[in-house]
């Protein structure tokens, strides 16, 4: 099969993965923002197809959820999420990139990618929250960045290199990493 097709379907499962994986916390919507079960589907599209893909399953990924399940408010959340799990997707692929061909770089290429995306999200959120009447401080950054969402940074620390490898073991990812 053409690398790029099955780079193509595997973006959009992933983007599908993002839309139903928050279904999940829907009895309650405050645990979207603890357990940040969409920004995974971003991380793994980076670290295994590359930056494009990545970025092009963070951008899709809440605005689709947002039209079809309403959830996030298009704007402004939908709007700052898809900047932020873009910047997520882009940089897990472009460092992993970047770094020697070695397994520690799929880790580094993942911790950088969070701090990045998290950067970017406080960017987009300190342009848009004021433009719909909503509040921005550095604390409620820090705080919705790096408190809140602990649960599911420590998820994403265990889940996706699991997968990364447990799938690399099996030669799944075999020529197509960085189509």
């Amino acid at each position: 099969m053409n690398k790029s097709l099955y780079a193509l379907v595997l973006s959009s499962l992933m983007i599908a993965l993002g839309v139903v994986l928050p279904y999940l916390t829907a009895s309650n919507p405050q645990l979207g923002s603890v357990f940040l079960l969409m920004h995974i589907p971003a991380l793994f599209a980076g670290l295994i197809l590359g930056p494009k893909y990545g970025f092009l399953v963070g951008v899709v990924t809440p605005l689709l959820r947002s039209l079809i399940a309403g959830m996030p408010p298009l704007f402004p959340q939908a709007l700052v999420m898809s900047f932020e799990i873009a910047g997520y997707g882009f940089f897990a692929g472009l460092i992993k990139q970047l770094l020697p061909k070695k397994d520690l770089s799929v880790l580094i290429a993942l911790v950088a990618a969070m701090i990045l995306g998290r950067a970017v999200y406080g960017l987009a959120a300190w342009i848009f929250y004021p433009l719909a009447g909503l509040n921005f401080t550095l604390k409620i950054f820090l705080t919705a960045a790096f408190v809140t969402g602990l649960p599911g940074i420590t998820i994403q620390l265990v889940l996706i290199p699991l997968l990364y490898f447990g799938l690399k073991r099996t030669q799944a990812l075999d020529g197509l990493e960085n189509v």
